[in-house]
C-alpha cells in the first residue's frame, strides 16, 4: 500500500489529500484497514479502480473490496462513536453517515455508500476491442452497481489524454471539493462517464439477457440479479485465482529478481532438512 500526498494551493493556502493506493486485487484486502481511521472518517471517500479488460474477474473484484471497505468503516464508525461517548468532556457528535439530497434518483431504491464513490473502468483501449455485446453487459452493469452504490462511474485508459484529464477531474472534486464537470455519456460505444446523481434504474433498463428467461436465476434482490445475469456471460474466474495468488509473495506483479532467487534457495534447503528431518526420525522409530 502507498501513501501520496496531493496539495492544492489557493490564495497562499493550501488543501492537502492523502492518496492511499492498494495494489493486487483482492489479495492483500485486508490492507484497507490502514487508510480508514476514526480521524478519517469525515473527510473519507473511495476510488475502485477496475480492470475492464478481465471482465472474468471484475464482479468478484467489486464485490470483496467494497464489502471490505464497508465493513472497516463500520466498524471504524462504531469505535468512533463508543470513544465519544465515553470522554470526560464531550463534544458534539458529528455524524460520519453519508446523506442524500432528497430529489436524489431513486432514494428509496439504492444503498449508497457510506462514504463518496468513484469506480473507475480502467484500460479502457483493450475494453474498445471486445464485442459489442459483451461491452453493453459490462456497461450496464457497471451503472447498475454505481447507482446502487450513489457513486461516480467513469471509463478511461493512460493511452487518452482527454480521457485521463476527466478521470482527474472527478478526483480532484472528492479531494479538493472542485468541480467534477457536467459531461455525461451513458453510450456503450463511448467512454462511460457518469457523475452521481445523474443516472437512473429507468434509464439503465433491465439486465442485458435475451436467451434466458430471469425468472429462472432465483435472484433474492436486483443487485443479486445483476450479477447472476453478469457473472452468466463473464463465469468468475476470481475465487480460482485468488486460491492461486493466496500468497503475496508468489505474485507476479511483485516480483523481486535477486530476493525471489533468494527465497527459492531457502525454500529448497527448508525443504531439504525436512526430508533430513524425517529420514532421522523414521530412523530412530526403526531403532526402537
Amino acid at each position: 500500500m502507498q501513501n501520496m500526498n496531493t496539495v492544492m494551493t489557493l490564495f497562499q493556502l493550501k488543501d492537502v489529500a492523502h492518496l492511499w493506493e492498494l495494489g493486487g486485487g483482492t489479495s492483500l484486502s485486508d490492507l484497507i484497514q490502514i487508510p480508514i481511521t476514526p480521524a478519517a472518517l469525515r473527510f473519507l471517500s473511495v476510488i475502485l479502480i477496475l480492470d475492464l479488460s478481465k471482465p472474468n474477474t471484475l464482479w468478484a473484484t467489486m464485490e470483496k473490496l467494497l464489502h471490505a471497505a464497508q465493513a472497516h468503516f463500520e466498524k471504524m464508525s462504531s469505535q468512533a462513536q463508543k470513544s465519544k461517548s465515553g470522554a470526560k468532556y464531550q463534544n458534539p457528535v458529528h455524524s460520519t453517515a453519508r446523506v442524500l439530497p432528497k430529489d436524489y434518483p431513486d432514494r428509496e431504491l439504492i444503498s449508497p455508500f457510506p462514504v463518496p464513490l468513484l469506480i473507475v473502468g480502467s484500460k479502457y483501449d483493450l475494453f474498445q476491442e471486445f464485442h459489442s455485446d459483451k461491452k453493453k453487459v459490462i456497461s450496464k452493469t457497471l451503472r447498475f452497481v454505481a447507482h446502487y452504490y450513489a457513486a461516480s462511474l467513469i471509463f478511461t485508459s493512460i493511452k487518452s489524454e482527454s480521457l485521463m484529464s476527466k478521470t482527474k477531474s472527478f478526483f480532484s472534486h472528492l479531494a479538493f471539493g472542485l468541480e467534477k464537470g457536467k459531461t455525461m455519456c451513458c453510450d456503450p460505444g463511448k467512454p462511460t462517464i457518469i457523475p452521481a446523481g445523474s443516472d437512473s434504474f429507468s434509464q439503465i433498463g433491465s439486465p442485458p439477457l435475451t436467451d434466458v428467461d430471469i425468472t429462472s436465476l432465483h435472484a433474492k434482490n436486483p443487485k443479486d440479479l445483476w450479477k447472476k445475469v453478469f457473472e452468466r456471460v463473464f463465469p468468475n474466474e476470481g475465487a480460482s485465482e485468488q486460491r492461486e495468488l493466496k500468497d503475496p509473495a508468489k505474485d507476479p506483479q511483485y516480483s523481486e529478481p535477486q530476493i525471489d532467487a533468494m527465497r527459492a534457495q531457502k525454500d529448497q534447503e527448508l525443504e531439504q532438512y525436512k526430508r533430513n528431518a524425517t529420514k532421522s526420525w523414521k530412523g530412530l522409530e526403526l531403532e526402537t
